[in-house]
């Protein structure tokens, strides 16, 4: 069925479809889910242990080898990273990409559960966490005040956790900067001693008395009644009155032995806001929500709260995610309105009914774009939008070289109807084989493996939908508009800008056509010599993964010397925090000291708590461009580099997928000091490296450990169980979780009930004075008489990789330096190593995830060529013509080159997509070309008459073609974002070299290998 004719003749219903498509699309627009950054879901899952006062060492032993070597064989594993610190070791199980991550995550809850039994009795926690994407944080609001109580500031805060929680589109509404609310019973050891008072006793018996034990049920009076007897303590009172001992009749309360009052427990995550005291309140979005809609729901929430709050309690809404999607949708808005404004300025050669028709073609084919996305999953988000920009200068080209054929027939003499049946059967094979190239040139980018591929799988995804319907609108709307709405043009050549450029074609293009066919071994040599030029200078250029955030945003992280405390690592902040408070760019900043950031950007994970680390979130003013916050960073590197009293790092946020740095040196091997001695050597080596910065070597310092040595004869002769002392220990300085209280006089009713010795906040080492340790006849026994303190030096942490002891030493690249450069450097020295027999090293970094990124992606690129070679022989029925077309791409390779060189941009993942795309193009204009070329030796014209005329004619529609797709791609190739601006300056530098290139080479090549016309 011819259906072009069909929706010519059927135009009522046409016209129906039409309305339907585009009121279907609004629709869609208007309600599909919209993010920030596409959804990705790695299966990778964190299992963390803690246990309290255990060494890396002992942490490795007890706790991560058996736990490795149960996970290491289950199916689908992809690698182990492990990181051991004193009491904490984090595995970070990742299987292979496209694992159901359900399915693994419940799998791996199920062995960890199953090795539980094996691990010590005392671990205090083991639990498998989830890495979602989706958790990133929407929201961070800060409540501030100077003077308001911690219990005050608990209750503020989980109020407006309460009220947030009731809205449908959040998730994970979390509170931070606040410390639990305990009920801490400090015993008297040496009371216990001389009541001969077992420790484990007294413990019992708090727990025994909160114990919430059912009764069980009774029946009477035809009801089923609840029997509820004694347990959960009402009141602190209560818990003094709790009685531990009875002996002769006495009873020795808990209050006889113990101080119980109510308290917090130790800061260990310390929150403000441009330098004020604050608490945290962040939330996440759920899948598939719309974030603008979501910030409708939420913001009157926050402002009705903030209303009730006491004076001395301000709310601080100080990161809105939903801000920055609306200002990039907004810009993307624009950019999208400028495009359309450049794609019609490039249609008045044909003038103004021609490009109406075309322009409609617009609305109609972005309407079915969007609706078959949001139908495959898809979300709005920047590369998605991105995608359809990209498309606008595509989408278009279908109906420009249909409506332009059309009105050549017109101008011969056609009446308008039969213009347009002849005109649109003429092109539509070229039509349809010019879709399919564009759609095989995106496929790769469709089928990119791993989290990059998932990344980024929208923005092919929004192309090739909305190419295949500018195909059908090409087909079917164009003709049946056309049929209605051109005229012909009073002057049979055109109107005044088409004649103008028929006579610019004819007096400079013709004139050099001829030139280079009567030389056409020249011309061959001199496009080869240009080529091989652009390949030249690709090292100059550069690579890199992929580009920094332009958000105006960045983060600086605070290292205190090893195990400095908190209050150290507090002192530093507030030193740095003085300086930012004298900078008017800063917009605001949330220190954290003690503890990463909450997330809030897709690849930055939130820190653990350490004592001597800190971390700022800095934001600059809105309206800073990022080539002035790379400014504001680099002067900030230089003033802190390096710090008095710390290690002081200023970071940009990155795109892409998540690395420890760019450049990581991954050392492995078993002994220790082996692994220490190699690791001072790469220190060393990076060090020199010309470009590198922030050079961290884990095991550069040791820590030194305080070692409760055990006389084991004496603890076996006095009785005393090695586990006992261990507990006692723990229980001194770290405390024993008993129970929880409920208060119900209070809406603050949680506590938990800790118990531990009398201490400060941060114990020191007099709190082993007067500790007693029970023996197996539940007699006290003094510490003093079982073990003795030494202090002990140790590796601050322990890495394995995939089970091997590991050391990761790493560095990031200096601003004004290639990656890609600085990266070669480092392996050409590490490749001069000598390594002991057992010990090697692996490049991590940037080089491992260019390398996942690109897993299979030269399969990929194989089968596309394949199907380029496919299509072009099923469309030519010749080896010839499918050479000639695809002889186009070296000279849009060309133009791409030189646009990143003079731009200063590297060849980066989303640079080479843009140049595996541009073939498409490509080799759509150029099918146009020989098609024709072919078709008019078939009407008999000689060779280098179709040659000429082919080109002459085809000149204007490749044209028109190419500036519309320029047109799309100028507002994001001057955007600011440095993710997606390098694909647009690649399509536009490589579509002028091979549109200039290629309308003199194609034709020569064309006449030294003439195909056979059946």
């Amino acid at each position: 069925m011819d259906i072009s004719k069909y929706a010519v003749k059927n135009y009522q219903f046409t016209l129906i479809m039409v309305i339907m498509v585009i009121v279907i699309g609004a629709s869609t627009i208007l309600n599909m889910p919209r993010a920030e950054d596409p959804e990705t879901r790695p299966p990778v899952f964190p299992v963390v242990a803690i246990y309290p006062g255990t060494s890396p060492k002992d942490m490795e032993e007890l706790v991560v080898k058996p736990l490795e070597k149960r996970i290491y064989d289950l199916d689908n594993i992809k690698t182990i990273k492990t990181n051991i610190i004193n009491g904490v070791a984090v595995l970070a199980v990742e299987y292979k990409y496209g694992s159901n991550v359900d399915d693994k995550y419940q799998e791996l809850v199920r062995e960890t559960n199953a090795i539980r039994n094996l691990l010590p009795a005392d671990l205090y926690s083991l639990e498998v966490q989830k890495v979602d994407p989706t958790n990133v944080n929407i929201l961070q609001i800060a409540l501030v005040s100077e003077n308001a109580s911690r219990a005050q500031m608990k209750k503020v805060a989980e109020g407006l956790q309460d009220e947030l929680e009731k809205i449908m589109a959040l998730k994970e509404v979390k509170v931070a900067g606040l410390s639990d609310q305990l009920v801490r019973v400090d015993v008297a050891p040496d009371k216990l001693a001389k009541l001969g008072i077992p420790m484990s006793t007294l413990m019992q018996a708090i727990q025994s008395e909160a114990a919430n034990i059912p009764g069980g049920s009774v029946v009477t009076g035809g009801k089923s009644l609840s029997v509820k007897t004694s347990g959960n303590y009402q009141s602190i009172e209560e818990i003094k009155n709790t009685i531990v001992y009875s002996n002769s009749g006495k009873n020795v309360l808990l209050s006889d032995v113990a101080a119980v009052y109510p308290d917090f427990a130790p800061e260990t995550h310390i929150t403000r806001l441009n330098h004020f005291r604050s608490v945290v309140v962040t939330a996440a979005q759920k899948p598939g929500e719309n974030i603008s809609k979501t910030q409708k729901a939420y913001l009157p929430v926050i402002e009705a709260y903030k209303k009730t709050l006491p004076a001395n309690i301000g709310l601080i809404v100080n990161f809105d995610q939903a801000e920055n999607v609306n200002s990039r949708l907004g810009g993307l808005g624009e950019d999208f309105g400028i495009a359309i404004l450049l794609v019609l300025i490039t249609l008045l050669p044909l003038g103004t009914r021609a490009s109406a028709v075309v322009m409609i073609a617009i609305p109609l084919s972005l309407s079915i774009g969007i609706v078959l996305i949001n139908a495959l999953g898809f979300s709005l988000n920047q590369l998605s939008i991105v995608g359809f920009v990209v498309a606008l200068g595509l989408l278009v080209d279908d109906s420009i070289v249909v409506v332009e054929n059309i009105e050549r027939w017109m101008r011969e003499g056609y009446s308008r109807l039969d213009a347009t049946l002849k005109g649109t059967r003429q092109i539509m094979l070229a039509v349809i084989g010019c879709t399919a190239t564009l759609i095989i040139a995106f496929m790769p980018i469709m089928f990119m493996p791993e989290m990059s591929g998932d990344f980024i799988r929208s923005l092919p995804i929004a192309v090739i939908s909305s190419v295949l319907g500018s195909m059908v609108v090409a087909l079917t709307v164009v003709p049946f508009l056309s049929s209605r709405i051109l005229k012909p043009h009073e002057n049979a050549e055109g109107n005044a800008v088409l004649r103008a450029l028929q006579r610019g074609i004819h007096g400079t293009y013709a004139v050099l056509l001829d030139k280079a066919i009567k030389k056409p071994w020249l011309t061959i040599l001199v496009a080869v010599a240009i080529f091989g030029g652009a390949l030249a200078l690709m090292p100059v250029v550069g690579f890199s993964l992929f580009p920094a955030s332009e958000k105006p945003q960045f983060m600086i992280d605070i290292t205190s010397p090893l195990q400095a405390n908190i209050q150290y690592t507090d002192s530093i902040t507030r030193q740095i925090e003085r300086q930012l408070d004298t900078m008017k760019v800063v917009h605001y900043y949330s220190s954290n000291v003690g503890k990463g950031n909450p997330q809030i950007y897709y690849n930055v994970q939130q820190r653990n708590e350490s004592e001597d680390f800190a971390e700022i979130f800095v934001q600059l003013q809105p309206n800073t461009r990022p080539d002035e916050k790379t400014e504001i960073i680099e002067k900030l590197r230089k003033r802190w580099t390096p710090y008095p009293g710390a290690k002081v790092e200023v970071k940009n946020f990155e795109q892409g997928v998540p690395v420890i740095a760019p450049v990581e040196v991954r050392l492995m091997g078993e002994n220790l000091d082996t692994l220490n001695r190699l690791a001072r050597q790469g220190e060393g080596l990076l060090l020199k490296t010309q470009g590198t910065m922030y050079v961290n070597n884990p095991l550069k310092n040791n820590k030194t450990d305080l070692r409760v040595r055990i006389n084991t004869q004496k603890a076996l002769a006095m009785g005393v169980p090695t586990v006992n002392i261990d507990r006692t220990v723990r229980m001194a300085l770290a405390g024993a979780d008993l129970a929880t209280f409920t208060d119900p006089t209070s809406t603050d009713n949680d506590y938990l009930i800790r118990i531990s010795v009398p201490r400060p906040s941060h114990p020191d080492i007099t709190v082993f004075n007067d500790l007693y340790v029970d023996n197996v006849q539940n007699k006290p026994v003094p510490l003093s008489q079982l073990a003795t303190l030494e202090l002990e030096s140790s590796a601050a942490q322990v890495n394995h990789y995939n089970k091997i002891r590991t050391v990761s030493v790493s560095a990031y690249v200096q601003h004004g330096f290639l990656n890609d450069k600085v990266i070669n450097d480092v392996i050409h020295q590490m490749d001069q190593i000598k390594f002991p027999a057992g010990y090697s090293y692996a490049m991590g970094g940037e080089v491992e995830s260019r390398q996942q990124s690109f897993a299979g992606f030269g399969t990929i690129i194989l089968i596309t060529v394949f199907l380029f070679i496919a299509v072009l022989v099923l469309e030519f029925k010749t080896f010839k013509s499918t050479l000639i077309v695809l002889s186009v791409i070296p000279l849009g390779v060309v133009g791409a080159v030189l646009a990143l060189l003079f731009t200063g941009n590297t060849l980066s993942f989303v640079a080479t997509i843009g140049i595996v795309a541009l073939a498409g193009i490509e080799v759509k204009n150029t099918i146009l070309l020989v098609d024709f070329t072919n078709q008019l030796r078939r009407e008999g014209l000689g060779l280098n008459e179709a040659i000429e005329k082919a080109g002459e004619i085809r000149f204007l529609p490749i044209i028109l073609t190419t500036l519309t797709a320029i047109g799309g791609l100028t507002p994001i190739a001057l955007s600011s974002n440095p993710l997606i601006a390098p694909l647009a300056i690649v399509m536009i530098g490589g579509l002028i070299s091979s549109t200039l290139l290629s309308r003199i080479v194609t034709p020569v090549i064309y006449k030294l290998m003439p195909p056979e016309i059946a």
